[in-house]
């Protein structure tokens, strides 16, 4: 069985390989253990690119990746919709 920290590394490896120097600070957000997966919750900023409209603030985007616990297998990413309060 994989640690969380080996969990992390294979989902912020896995994000890296997809998005290579695409998106600022990608954070790990969440961790959650569910059966024989690990849940790792990253966010980044997605920086408005110089066409679009001012202010380019980034928003923060957040993707869940699914990393079996016992291979480290990354089984699967999908977006992670989150509730915002401004």
């Amino acid at each position: 069985m994989i640690s969380v920290k080996e969990a992390v590394q294979k989902a912020a490896e896995y994000f890296a390989d997809l998005y290579p120097d695409k998106f600022p600070n990608v954070l790990v957000e969440e961790i959650e253990s569910k059966g024989n997966d690990w849940l790792i919750t990253m966010g980044f900023d997605d920086v408005p690119d110089i066409f679009s409209q001012l202010p380019k603030r980034p928003v923060r985007r957040f993707k869940l990746f699914t990393i079996d616990a016992l291979t480290g297998e990354v089984k699967s990413m999908r977006i992670r919709e989150v509730e915002r309060v401004e």
